[in-house]
């Protein structure tokens, strides 16, 4: 019996779908890690006693969720996270007139601690129960411009430590290099803050000034919440741009 026969009997879902299920528990388990190159449309097709037509479909499902890169005459392979993908699609801040800004990061600090309610809520934890807070500063055009505080989840981060001197530009190509975790997608909320003295004496700005924040749950392909993190932008020459499709 094939992979999918059994299952189809009892699965209402489209084909394509339970296919995509069997292609992301692959991804999702490690046994297609990151840069891992897939085998081809037909000895899928083959193995799962489904057509090309349907695996192709569950590709093009993975793909949209940038989980697989599928490049003509060089095959199809699990997404690695890069700086500039991260960047892309996880960074929104923008100059005035609308362009894509770099930042440099400097990390203040990072340490285990236990997660507050608001983030063991975030995080899907106990109170008290292990994080990892990571405190920095994001420089933009040579300012500091946002203020960011990152607490990671301790049942998916075990043992997470930054090396002397490591200034990971991007967090979730740090994630997927270091502990195999690749971050899928994110869920936002924004709204208006005065700056407290932490963010204050980060931004050098009064305490009090106005700025944007966002809060963000991380998910990772497993649909794990493995971050949250509260963002205090400047917003004075930068903007926060989000595409709606």
């Amino acid at each position: 019996m094939t992979a999918t026969s059994s299952r189809s009997r009892l699965d209402a879902r489209p084909l394509y779908r339970q296919v995509e299920e069997i292609l992301l528990g692959r991804i999702v388990g490690g046994t297609w890690p990151p840069g891992h190159l897939l085998p081809a449309e037909p000895e899928l097709a083959s193995e799962l006693g489904v057509s090309q037509g349907t695996v192709r479909k569950a590709l093009a499902a993975l793909e949209r969720r940038h989980l697989i890169d599928r490049r003509q005459g060089r095959g199809t392979t699990v997404a690695k996270h890069t700086s500039d993908t991260a960047r892309f699609h996880f960074f929104r801040v923008r100059d005035l007139s609308g362009r894509a800004v770099v930042s440099r990061i400097m990390i203040i600090s990072c340490a285990q601690g236990q997660a507050a309610p608001w983030e063991a809520a975030a995080l899907g934890l106990e109170t008290g129960a292990p994080v990892y807070h990571l405190r920095r500063i994001r420089m933009l055009d040579g300012s500091p411009r946002i203020f960011e505080r990152c607490t990671l989840s301790g049942a998916v981060f075990s043992g997470f430590a930054l090396p002397p001197g490591e200034q990971p530009s991007e967090l979730y190509v740090y994630f997927q290099r270091t502990h195999g975790v690749t971050v899928e997608r994110a869920e936002e909320e924004l709204s208006a803050a005065g700056a407290d003295a932490e963010t204050a004496a980060a931004l050098g700005k009064p305490e009090g000034t106005p700025l944007l924040m966002v809060q963000r749950i991380a998910y990772d392909v497993a649909d794990r919440p493995v971050e949250v993190r509260l963002s205090m932008i400047d917003t004075e020459r930068h903007r926060y741009a989000v595409r709606l499709d």
